[in-house]
């Protein structure tokens, strides 16, 4: 029988190398066997107590839910952390966008765990006002910390919804600090509105600034400066350092034309360097120093207690939103009066009334 000739053509194609598996099958079996472990509200609550990470982001990916069963269980777990939260310090963390929050977190975040703490990073990202989609990239950004077993970061996305992003970030701390993080920080999506909402769910509010970025003074809101509890000017380093302590000076002169802070602490104003890490040990120090300060003078639970007071009102109006929203009777008036406001027929004052009027005749019967 005749040979084959073997081919030496140039298009032939080797086998090459067995390609390894594009998942991890260690995670896959860890967050599996966790799935079979909980039926119920109990076995969340079990492994959040004991720290278990893989549990408690799924529990806060309840939280997260809007589906009524996954929200049922949620209130339960959230029910049973309650007594175990508390004992941590939460630090909210804001910037204009190219700051280096994510850099100068990872810096701050390996800090403390380098000193034994347990840190959890609880960082709003923007979604997509367009197609709703969020990126969800701090984890990519802070590969060393998110590597870290003192450490927890979960990336949330906003959903175009401000407010109950806000109230499940408050929820999802709660589960952090029943798990055994002794701090908590929150990454606001930039400077803007959110802001407002994390001041109100924080111990110590930190704003983060640039020097040489513009006019110092005019480039940020006031009313967040004059929320901050500190500010930190970033990228401290190299040629920079020079205007950075000019802008520390502007900024301590500004301050001062600030009525004082309730709290009776003065705002501090540093400089340092997320990327050399100058200046970060300066931050920490100061931001134990304000815990002293608050802790002494009664002020930080009067806080902690006005916060969750505002908290509850603000669920009640979410609450009341919802129900309103997807009340049928709501739905069905809700079409034939835009025709009427847009067709000019009636004011879009009147036709709010009337809706409000057809949802307390139902809610009354």
């Amino acid at each position: 029988m005749k040979k084959e000739k073997k081919s030496d053509s140039a298009l032939s194609v080797s086998k090459g190398i067995t390609q390894p598996e594009t998942v991890n099958s260690d995670a896959v079996d860890r967050i599996r066997s966790a799935r079979k472990k909980k039926s119920g509200a109990n076995d969340y609550i079990k492994e959040i107590l004991a720290g278990n990470r893989t549990v408690l982001s799924q529990a806060i990916t309840l939280i997260e839910s809007s589906l009524e069963s996954h929200q049922s269980v949620a209130q339960q777990i959230i029910e049973a952390c309650l007594p175990h939260s508390g004992k941590s310090i939460r630090i909210g963390i804001t910037g204009v966008p190219g700051v280096g929050k994510s850099t100068f977190i990872e810096a701050y975040g390996k800090s403390l765990t380098r000193s034994g703490r347990k840190v959890a990073v609880l960082a709003v990202d923007p979604s997509s006002e367009r197609s709703g989609g969020s990126i969800l990239g701090d984890k990519t950004r802070m590969e060393q910390l998110s590597a870290d077993p003192n450490a927890f970061i979960r990336p949330s996305p906003s959903g175009g919804s401000l407010g109950g992003v806000a109230r499940k970030t408050r929820e999802s701390v709660i589960l952090c600090e029943a798990a055994g993080f002794d701090t908590i920080i929150i990454e606001t999506v930039g400077v803007g509105q959110s802001e407002t909402a994390v001041h109100s769910m924080v111990d110590f509010f930190l704003l983060l600034m640039l020097a040489g970025a513009g006019d110092e003074l005019q480039g940020i809101k006031r009313g967040i400066m004059e929320m901050a509890d500190m500010i930190a000017i970033n990228k401290a380093d190299g040629l920079n350092v020079s205007q950075a302590n000019l802008a520390k000076a502007e900024y301590r002169n500004a301050l001062h034309l600030f009525p004082p802070a309730d709290s009776g602490w003065e705002p501090r104003v540093l400089t340092c360097s997320a990327r050399t890490g100058e200046g970060i040990k300066e931050i920490r120090d100061q931001i134990s120093e304000y815990r002293n300060f608050s802790e002494q003078n009664g002020y930080f639970l009067r806080k902690r207690n006005g916060q969750a007071k505002y908290w509850m009102y603000e669920s009640v109006n979410d609450l009341l939103k919802r129900q309103f929203y997807t009340n049928p009777e709501i739905k069905k008036a809700s079409l034939q009066l835009e025709k009427k406001v847009l067709g000019n027929q009636i004011s879009s004052f009147i036709a709010a009334a009337e809706l409000m009027k057809i949802y307390n005749s139902g809610s009354l019967k």
